[in-house]
């Protein structure tokens, strides 16, 4: 996923967790950046999946 063009953002992480965390993603082959931007998309598309579902439903219930 490139990130060129994308706002940098801070984050606090405590040093040997973020130590810990950087092992974890060179073993799986990733980046941080990366992993935390995947993470933060599929938080988001299912967040955004379930207020759809929640539109819906009020929708249904208002027209009934």
């Amino acid at each position: 996923m490139t990130t060129k063009g994308t706002p940098g953002r801070m984050v606090r992480i405590e040093d040997d967790v973020w130590k810990a965390y950087g092992q974890l993603c060179e073993e799986e082959g990733t980046s941080r950046a990366d992993d935390i931007r995947r993470h933060v998309h599929a938080r988001v598309a299912a967040w955004r999946r379930k207020q759809a579902r929640d539109v819906n439903a009020a929708r249904n219930i208002a027209e009934s």
